[in-house]
């Protein structure tokens, strides 16, 4: 019992340190604009929050070009199912979870990746789809011993869920995606590009304070504290969540409004529950909304559809 107390405060110790010295790193470029401080302490502090949670970070090198980060549970408790977390373009893994990694953690097994070119997670190669996306992430799963799993995706994070599940159906048992646009047909997304009346693309990579208001206003219909906080913080979180990798999230933004609707989505045969329609507890848009109609019969799959991405 002393054993156990002292193991957890030493790693309590540990984490603050190590989130202390990441913070002190994140603030050097960031020395003459104090928002960017503060909002770089933030993603410090979610840091030391999902460490608490019961979550490791991990680095995992797939080969010589690609790393993936994940945060994972550990321990790992056999006791447990295993749940996988995919974010959007909303942020990282830390800010676009931290509701949800408290109360999981308690029944699930976290694994919670940044995708590529979000947070730490990078590669060299010059492949910006989907389901490059879904291979980097079943592979980081394999090297942490994760065969079987459930998945709850968001917005971008879905259309690498719905690759990830086609390709490893005998790993993925359960899917959640929420608030995706995988369902579009050509039509439909071109009617919602055309109802934005601006580039969507600096709504998926925002570069001022009201390209991100607007990116909030569009996919969250509860409303949002975002519109009180002042431009020059929310400026400070462009800088610290955008600015790294900006060229290749464009790119990967270019290539998900390019991409033409696939009439031909392959049925995902796992068994999951029904379609879900409204919006989750978040206040994220469903497919009603958007009329996100074009979907294969997949056999009770739990979706959720909304904008094209967040």
């Amino acid at each position: 019992m002393a054993y156990t107390k002292f193991y957890h405060v030493l790693s309590f110790y540990l984490a603050t340190l190590i989130a202390i010295y990441e913070f002190l790193l994140s603030v050097l470029p960031y020395v003459l604009n104090p928002a960017s401080i503060l909002i770089a302490f933030a993603d410090a502090f979610l840091g030391v929050y999902f460490r608490l949670c019961g979550l490791s970070s991990c680095i995992i090198e797939l080969d010589e070009q690609t790393t993936m980060h994940f945060w994972a549970s550990n321990p790992r408790r056999s006791d447990k199912p295993d749940l996988l977390m995919l974010h959007g373009y909303g942020g990282n893994s830390k800010w676009q979870f931290m509701h949800q990694v408290g109360s999981l953690s308690r029944t699930f097994n976290l694994y919670v990746p940044d995708l590529l070119f979000f947070g730490k997670s990078y590669t060299k190669m010059s492949d910006r789809t989907e389901v490059f996306q879904a291979k980097c992430v079943a592979e980081g799963l394999r090297r942490l011993g994760v065969d079987r799993f459930g998945v709850y995706s968001i917005s971008y994070g879905g259309f690498v869920a719905y690759w990830l599940a086609e390709m490893h159906p005998q790993a993925v048992e359960r899917l959640v995606i929420v608030s995706c646009g995988i369902g579009m047909t050509e039509e439909q997304k071109k009617d919602q590009l055309n109802k934005i009346g601006r580039n969507a693309l600096k709504l998926l990579v925002p570069e001022s304070a009201h390209d991100l208001r607007g990116l909030v206003n569009l996919s969250v219909h509860k409303p949002s504290p975002v519109r009180w906080v002042p431009d020059v913080f929310i400026r400070g979180f462009i800088h610290v969540t955008y600015e790294r990798n900006r060229k290749q999230k464009l790119e990967m933004a270019e290539h998900l409004l390019r991409e033409k609707a696939d009439l031909n989505l392959p049925i995902l045969t796992q068994a999951f529950g029904t379609k879900i329609k409204g919006r989750d507890n978040q206040g994220h848009r469903s497919c009603s909304e958007y009329g996100c109609t074009h979907l294969p019969e997949c056999t009770d799959n739990i979706f959720c559809f909304g904008l094209l991405s967040v």
